[in-house]
């Protein structure tokens, strides 16, 4: 495991995860398929703190794993995807199975990956993602039912294929009202019901200001978010300040929570528990 990588795994990546799961969802098939999703257990809505711990695992297992443990993950995964796909009349039709759509996924956590070291480490080398980062992350796509073959070659042909990706972004009602709900962080308050209305008031400006700060522009138009210069000057200093804070504590504090996750998940698989 080069170590550039497991340093690079820090807790600071947690506040892009939101961005991150909007640009996977926006591919309409994929965003349809979880808003729509029959697998009450996994719904982000429904269960905030498990998704977030799932999510977390899968990043964590499929960069950092061993191979027993990625092919454990792949086999729970699999069991849940086989319950998501569209139903025979379905104006959008989508199948969890569909590796094109893993390939775009697996693209967007490799984004949101560059995105974070590039936050951490704002000197680093670019031989380290052209040699390093982005061959090893080919394992976010394997660790599915995506090729190696289907991983585009190299840096270059990744940011080929992810512009064309963009431009197949696309939302509906359904997806943007959902996603819109992951933007603002109201699905953290959402299963507390009336008690969380006070809550969502004082979270929607952090969650928009984060998310809209992560995201390409054109998601963020196609969702909606509001963004200008004076957002965009308070995101890069929040997020910043942040990582020059972060820079300066001890490995173990620098990896939290990543680091309990990885080893919660691990102990999970070692002893069969569920983790998905």
């Amino acid at each position: 495991m080069p170590r550039q990588i497991r340093d690079g795994m820090v807790g600071l990546s947690l506040a892009a995860g939101g961005a991150n799961v909007i640009m996977q969802l926006a591919r309409l098939p994929v965003g349809r398929g979880v808003a729509e999703s029959r697998v009450e257990s996994g719904r982000v809505d429904r269960h905030p703190i498990k998704r977030l711990r799932t999510t977390t695992a899968y990043l964590l297992i499929a960069m950092l794993g061993t191979e027993r443990e990625r092919a454990q993950l792949r086999r729970e995964i699999d069991r849940v995807h086989a319950s998501v796909r569209s139903r025979p009349g379905d104006s959008v039709a989508y199948n969890a199975f569909d590796t094109e759509l893993q390939l775009w996924v697996a693209a967007c956590l490799y984004k949101g990956l560059e995105d974070v070291h590039r936050l951490f480490d704002p000197h680093a080398d670019e031989r380290f993602f052209d040699d390093v980062l982005y061959p090893h992350a080919a394992r976010l796509g394997t660790t599915l039912q995506v090729s190696p073959e289907r991983w585009p070659a190299d840096r270059a042909a990744f940011e080929a294929y992810w512009k064309d990706g963009l431009t197949r972004a696309q939302m509906d009602d359904v997806t943007r009202a959902y996603l819109r709900t992951i933007a603002d962080l109201s699905f953290l308050v959402a299963p507390l019901g009336a008690l969380g209305r006070p809550l969502r008031v004082l979270l929607r400006p952090v969650g928009e200001l984060m998310t809209g700060g992560f995201l390409p522009p054109e998601l963020r138009d196609e969702l909606g978010l509001p963004w200008d210069a004076p957002r965009q000057r308070r995101f890069d200093r929040i997020t910043q300040t942040s990582a020059a804070i972060v820079r300066r504590l001890p490995r173990p504090l620098r990896a939290f929570p990543l680091n309990l996750y990885l080893r919660d998940t691990q102990r999970r698989l070692r002893t069969g528990r569920p983790v998905i």
